[in-house]
């Protein structure tokens, strides 16, 4: 698949079929996970591989937007460990796990699955209940899984600015 149609064929999937995830595809994913590029290649991103009952429970318990999927990534940064700009300090740990959720998405759209980037969780719970060490911050939650039947883009997923609004001038 060529890059700019599997950008525009991804959407938020929100609904999953109950059928597990292949460790073949999951490597593949994490794959692109691992060699995405963060700032100064410090590599801060930390990313927890969730398929067992007792980890989606603790999900489940963290946000209610796991939507039936059989695995979740939770991806997170080492605070001691991303690049910090020297001009005012700002650390680059969330950019980066961010730029590694989009290889991750994109990645998983690859081979047939789908995601949604979850962003509506309480941080602090989510350390606790997965005993994230205090410099391994959590960014987002990334379900994944065969889209069911039912499966479509929200209904404003197709409605992009036109390229000059987005432009600065």
């Amino acid at each position: 698949m060529l890059f700019l149609q599997l950008a525009k064929d991804r959407y938020s999937v929100r609904s999953y079929v109950d059928r597990p995830v292949e460790s073949e595809k999951l490597a593949e994913i994490l794959e692109a996970g691992r060699v995405a590029p963060t700032a100064s290649n410090n590599q801060p991103q930390r990313i927890k591989v969730i398929t067992d009952a007792n980890g989606l429970a603790m999900v489940d318990e963290c946000t209610p937007c796991r939507f039936g999927a059989p695995a979740v990534l939770l991806v997170c940064y080492d605070k001691a460990v991303c690049w910090k700009r020297k001009f005012d300090g700002a650390a680059s740990g969330e950019v980066d796990a961010s730029i590694v959720t989009t290889h991750l998405m994109l990645a998983a759209r690859d081979v047939g699955l789908g995601t949604c980037w979850v962003m509506f969780f309480d941080p602090a719970k989510t350390a606790e209940r997965f005993e994230l060490p205090a410099n391994i911050v959590p960014v987002a939650f990334l379900p994944i899984g065969y889209p069911a039947d039912d499966a479509k883009p929200a209904s404003g997923h197709s409605q992009k600015l036109i390229l000059e609004k987005i432009l600065l001038k």
